[in-house]
């Protein structure tokens, strides 16, 4: 069995899927092929660049092994301009690779003039053409040449993003014309999503033969003929066959996950509640043997925690038992980080960075939004990673229906109050998942068109439609100058994927003159 990560994803670290899935398979001897075609892909086309007389494009092209090198090297990330110089680059060298063939194409994203991710029909018509499509000139080779190499009799394609939606299509349907006898499975993230809606029916009968939603590990495991029960059986993920020298980053990023689901799940508009997600934890003692044997293999220079948000009961044992690299990742706004002492033992754990997802400064709205959100205790969560050394990754979301001017000034407020505390931003607009029940007194209207959209448009109780918040966010909200200043100093395009290897280092070199009981911190670059 081959798995496939396929384009377009950030290439900065493997799929944390596809390495459980591999786990998975390893562990019961099954004999399976690890495919990233997003990374390949990528490269592949940057190191074959389209003919172009584009002065930009010829520059990139001229620097591009010296743009590669610096993303991959820790000196990379010490000099921001020169960083923003390199990602402007290749992302500029992929967009005239895409540009023949009416797509527009980038280091995180993949979108079609023509078809849409999410119409079926579209998809099916991606995969009835897949010389359309930019990858083409990579994949016709590359699949055909693994598949006969490895004798494999099935293909499975880990789909988790729109971005990555039309690629995928283009190269099973490639698959399905030259392998016909090949079995293609699909699952991921999106394919749950769509086959968690009430009136799914499967549009892509005749091209995928399997479809699943969820954990894909015990299915396929059946599909291979290994007999259960799995029930209480739990697999380390396995990233051996992961090409880590590849990547664009500077050294191994190890994804984890400490569960799945999400341990508050009452926020309204929740995807995962929308959707029936159970939150499972894994159980702590093996996550601490799971981040010993990861780490050990990896040598990770970060460690990427991928909970929908990290639950308190892992970060404590994070902190008995230092997984031995620098991480971040998601986390909820809980008393337990509003304890100065609980943070700093974080910081010595190795936590280089946080991502919050704060949302709103208005009280008002965080309760209506069930976010469970104390502003009070948010200021000293922010105040108490500060004085850590723990970078702040704040998100923030905009045009919610109980939103308008006057509550989105108050979100501005906030921010600018607690600007020294914050490290990095990203500002989202709201968007109307298509099948939540809380929506149901909201007048909806066609967001996308596509029998495959996730979310719709609506009429804003107050009269505050997106492009009034939008407005919002482009004169007011980015042009304050304490604001201006954070914005530019988040990465483009890799954003909180790359943000710690910025914090990293200078946290280190301030780690001399913090206060003593700082000192010991393993958090290094």
């Amino acid at each position: 069995m081959i798995l496939i990560h396929p384009p377009v994803a950030k290439p900065c670290e493997p799929p944390g899927g596809i390495g459980k899935l591999y786990g998975a398979l390893s562990a019961h001897r099954v004999k399976s092929r690890v495919l990233d075609t997003n990374l390949e892909g990528l490269l592949y086309l940057l190191k074959n660049p389209k003919d172009s007389s584009d002065t930009w494009g010829i520059r990139a092209s001229r620097n591009l092994q010296n743009h590669l090198n610096l993303l991959k090297c820790r000196q990379g990330y010490r000099h921001t301009d020169r960083y923003k110089r390199a990602v402007s680059d290749l992302n500029h060298l992929l967009e005239l690779n895409a540009q023949p063939f009416g797509a527009c194409l980038g280091l995180a994203d993949y979108e079609d003039q023509e078809l849409s991710p999410v119409r079926s029909s579209d998809l099916i018509r991606s995969a009835e053409r897949p010389e359309k499509n930019p990858f083409y000139s990579y994949f016709r080779h590359r699949l055909l040449e693994l598949l006969e190499k490895e004798g494999a009799s099935t293909a499975g394609f880990s789909l988790n993003y729109l971005s990555q939606a039309l690629c995928t299509f283009a190269m099973l349907g490639f698959l399905r014309h030259e392998c016909p006898e090949l079995k293609i499975v699909l699952g991921g993230g999106l394919v749950t999503s769509w086959m968690k809606r009430p009136r799914w029916q499967n549009p892509f009968e005749g091209l995928v033969d399997d479809l699943i939603a969820g954990p894909g590990e015990v299915p396929l495991l059946f599909m291979n003929g290994v007999k259960g029960p799995f029930s209480k059986k739990h697999y380390t993920p396995n990233y051996d066959p992961f090409p880590f020298k590849g990547y664009l980053a500077p050294g191994a990023i190890l994804p984890y996950s400490t569960s799945s689901g999400c341990y508050w799940n009452q926020c309204s508009f929740c995807p995962e509640k929308a959707e029936g997600n159970p939150y499972v934890p894994t159980p702590s003692a093996n996550v601490v043997t799971d981040l010993e044997t990861l780490v050990e293999k990896v040598k990770p220079c970060l460690i990427h925690f991928l909970d929908n948000a990290i639950p308190p009961a892992s970060m404590k044992t994070m902190t008995e038992h230092p997984p031995g690299a620098p991480w971040y990742g998601f986390v909820r706004i809980t008393p337990h980080l509003a304890d100065i002492d609980f943070c700093i033992a974080l910081k010595r754990s190795g936590c280089a960075m946080l991502k919050i997802g704060l949302e709103s400064g208005d009280q008002h709205v965080l309760d209506a939004l069930r976010k469970g959100i104390n502003l009070d205790e948010a200021s000293r969560v922010l105040m108490n990673l500060k004085k850590a050394g723990i970078a702040a990754y704040v998100y923030l979301l905009f045009g919610t229906p109980e939103e308008d001017l006057r509550e989105a000034r108050k979100t501005l407020e906030f921010v600018v109050n607690h600007h020294d505390q914050i490290h990095f931003l990203n500002l989202a607009l709201f968007n109307l998942p298509i099948d939540d029940e809380e929506a149901s007194t909201i007048e909806t209207k066609h967001f996308y068109d596509g029998d495959l959209s996730l979310y719709v448009d609506f009429n804003h109780p107050k009269g505050w439609q997106r492009k009034k918040a939008r407005q919002f966010l482009d004169k007011e909200f980015r042009r304050h100058p304490v604001i201006a200043s954070i914005l530019r100093r988040t990465p483009p395009i890799f954003t909180s994927n790359h943000a710690p290897f910025f914090v990293m280092g200078k946290m280190k070199r301030e780690e001399s003159r913090s206060p003593p009981f700082l000192k010991g911190s393993c958090a290094k670059i």
